[in-house]
């Protein structure tokens, strides 16, 4: 069997909320679920990517800018910290948006002050 992006993509925006929560690793690891595999639970965003690898995601992007690079629905973005966001951030492209817990409109980014900072990322797809 493997991962249907389209179910994973579909739970995700169906329970995406209109603002921050705080639980983007929550919700995007229910959706990647939804798609068919089981990750390895962390108490952080950040933490997710070795789970991811674990159940056939490839690391694709780890840089701010790769110009061969294009966001497809399914890819799944780790985000390292910054400062009063120790744990990072967790977010799935829905082919139109990043989504975490809620709709990001401004990029795979969450807010201002990670558009700011712009932390290091990887990028992962199944």
């Amino acid at each position: 069997m493997g991962w249907d992006e389209a179910k994973a993509v579909s739970y995700l925006v169906g329970h995406a909320q209109p603002n921050s929560l705080g639980r983007c690793a929550e919700y995007v690891r229910k959706a990647v679920e939804a798609g068919g595999v089981t990750l390895i639970r962390h108490a952080s965003a950040k933490d997710y990517g070795q789970s991811l690898l674990v159940v056939g995601f490839q690391k694709i992007v780890s840089t701010h800018a790769d110009a061969n690079y294009h966001h497809l629905a399914g890819d799944v973005a780790i985000i390292q910290p910054i400062a009063g966001h120790p744990n990072g951030h967790m977010t799935m492209f829905s082919g139109q948006y990043w989504i975490s817990d809620f709709v990001q409109y401004h990029g795979v980014y969450p807010g201002q002050s990670y558009r700011t900072a712009m932390p290091p990322y990887a990028i992962y797809r199944y």
